[in-house]
């Protein structure tokens, strides 16, 4: 009899034990899916950071260009008026 009991103990343990390691392979597939995510958004930062100093640059074109054509169509209508 306790040959038996041994035996179904032993059972138990190593069913025990595939449910812990179906468990922990369970969360590394889950953590590994979210290193995958933060790393794509890590390197969406960088890339961001890295053009976010040319969008001002472009962006101070712009208004100064836009500026320019409107002080530039108010001095046409002035000087038209005269």
């Amino acid at each position: 009899m306790s040959e038996t009991f041994d035996i179904e103990e032993q059972r138990v343990r190593i069913r025990r034990a595939l449910e812990e390691s179906e468990k922990f392979s369970a969360e590394q597939r889950k953590l590994s899916a979210e290193e995958r995510k933060l790393f794509a958004e890590a390197l969406k930062l960088e890339r961001d950071r890295l053009l976010s100093p040319w969008l001002v640059i472009i962006a101070v074109v712009g208004g100064v260009g836009g500026l320019v054509a409107g002080l530039a169509a108010v001095f046409n209508l002035v000087r038209g008026v005269h």
